[in-house]
């Protein structure tokens, strides 16, 4: 069974809320990815989405673009993040890790490589933001076939019919973009989240992460009320780039944004599962 569904089955068991946090590889160097990624296991994580950097990150704000800059000019590839994953994974076997990026850096390695590579490194999840699902069939194929889960991206604007062709594809989650605009936008009604994932949720059974805009710890509990993960990117990552130069405060700081929100999610209890 692939990790991601291990994880949401445990934490409905206890009717406990996940947490996702986004970090982009080799920000703001590569040899602080796996550290920061122990680091936040340590503060709470239950998933971990690493992003893979592109030079066009249509779907990013600023915070995230700028993360994808520097770790470009510090020489990232797809193939040095399936590195970083593989350097992970030797001490950690059990955090379900997903691979967020774009297409390009995929098609250039190819499918069946980096399906394999994926594999083979212990990635869970691949969620690749501009692959639509009416040409998703040969990626989404293969991973699910490789035990890695397809994750895609539902919008405000996702039709019944959309949702439902997504759902069919779809592995581990479904990742809800929760307003209209790129990563780091500041206004999130969860009221309008709310009704959104309660027509999702008439087309799935799949959990529902939630990301964008969300900044806080008040808001990541706002959000834990209504959907089943709650994903949060650039306010970690801007706190990144702030204190690229100074790794240890870095990671304690981050961990420290991280814990909050783990505590604000732990006040919020699901109804727990007796099965699975």
């Amino acid at each position: 069974m692939n990790r991601i569904t291990r994880r949401f089955q445990a934490l409905r068991r206890t009717g406990r809320k996940a947490l996702i946090p986004y970090i982009t590889a080799g920000d703001p160097r590569p040899e602080l990815t796996v550290p920061m990624l122990h680091a936040l296991v340590e503060a709470g994580a239950d998933i971990i989405e690493l992003g893979v950097p592109f030079s066009d990150p249509m779907a990013d704000g600023p915070v995230i673009q700028q993360a994808c800059e520097r770790a470009l000019a510090q020489g990232m590839s797809l193939r040095r993040v399936l590195d970083l994953v593989r350097d992970f994974r030797r001490t950690d076997g059990e955090t379900p890790l997903v691979l967020m990026g774009y297409l390009n850096p995929i098609e250039r390695m190819g499918y069946d490589a980096f399906v394999a590579g994926a594999r083979d490194a212990g990635v869970d999840g691949v969620l690749t933001v501009d692959l639509p699902p009416e040409e998703a069939a040969e990626l989404a194929g293969p991973l699910d076939a490789a035990g890695v889960a397809p994750i895609f991206l539902l919008a405000p604007t996702s039709s019944g019919e959309r949702i439902r062709r997504i759902a069919q594809l779809a592995r581990g989650y479904l990742y809800y973009v929760s307003l209209k605009g790129v990563t780091g936008s500041a206004a999130l009604n969860v009221a309008e989240v709310a009704d959104k994932l309660a027509a999702i949720r008439t087309h799935t059974d799949l959990p529902l992460g939630v990301g964008f805009g969300i900044k806080d710890p008040p808001t990541a509990a706002a959000i834990a009320e209504v959907a089943d993960a709650v994903v949060v990117g650039s306010a970690l990552v801007a706190k990144m780039g702030e204190l690229a130069d100074n790794p240890e405060r870095m990671r304690r700081e981050v961990a420290a944004l991280l814990t909050a929100m783990r505590q604000a999610l732990d006040r919020v209890r699901a109804p727990a599962a007796l099965t699975d």
